[in-house]
């Protein structure tokens, strides 16, 4: 198995991964219901946000913190769901990849949910 090496390979996570979240009973109505996702539009964003972190491409602009206080004001986003959310997450790349690049984005959207969890409860 290959290592995250382009911004196709970073489409291929995030589009699984929703794939994965939109399925999930649990946490899928808050993409659904409350944030009313597109997922067409949302997908290229989030691959500019992942290729910034792990490949340093840059061009992601948007203020990630307060776009999910934002969200949490309208349905609190509760610690089970960022486990979920993780869990979909590495389950996704645990599937498609393997290496040091995969590995770091694992441990990026722990210090993503974690930090976020921290904003949230403060």
């Amino acid at each position: 198995m290959k290592d995250i090496q382009t911004q196709n390979d970073l489409f291929l996570i995030v589009d699984e991964f929703y794939k994965k979240l939109l399925l999930d009973e649990t946490i899928s109505y808050i993409f659904i219901d409350i944030v009313k996702i597109k997922i067409e539009e949302h997908l290229p964003i989030l691959v500019i946000f992942w290729s910034q972190a792990i490949l340093g491409t840059g061009g992601y602009f948007k203020n990630l913190t307060q776009i999910h206080l934002d969200i949490n004001a309208k349905e609190h986003l509760t610690p089970e769901m960022f486990k979920t959310w993780l869990y979909h997450f590495y389950t996704t790349v645990d599937e498609n990849f393997n290496g040091e690049k995969a590995e770091q984005i694992k441990t990026q959207a722990l210090s993503i949910a974690t930090i976020l969890q921290i904003k949230i409860a403060q």
